[in-house]
């Protein structure tokens, strides 16, 4: 898939010190709405971060990818 999104909302935790965490994107023109913060995964490659988000709205699982300010929307699957 791999298709640059707009995030509409981000809820913050502080959890592990400060973080945003997407609430809201839109995909096609569609939006969708998160009911959890999600799985979150942090991957370090020397200094480069990538942050990945499998977020849920009930229906489906997104899985979002997040480098250097840049949201890209790596998967969708149907929620089991």
């Amino acid at each position: 898939m791999n298709q640059e999104v707009e995030i509409n909302a981000f809820t913050f935790t502080n959890k592990h010190g400060f973080q945003s965490i997407p609430q809201a994107i839109t995909v096609d023109d569609q939006r969708h709405s998160f009911i959890d913060l999600g799985l979150r995964y942090l991957i370090q490659k020397g200094e480069h971060l990538t942050r990945l988000f499998d977020m849920t709205d009930g229906q489906s699982v997104y899985r979002l990818k997040n480098e250097d300010d840049h949201w890209t929307l790596v998967s969708i699957k149907t929620a089991s």
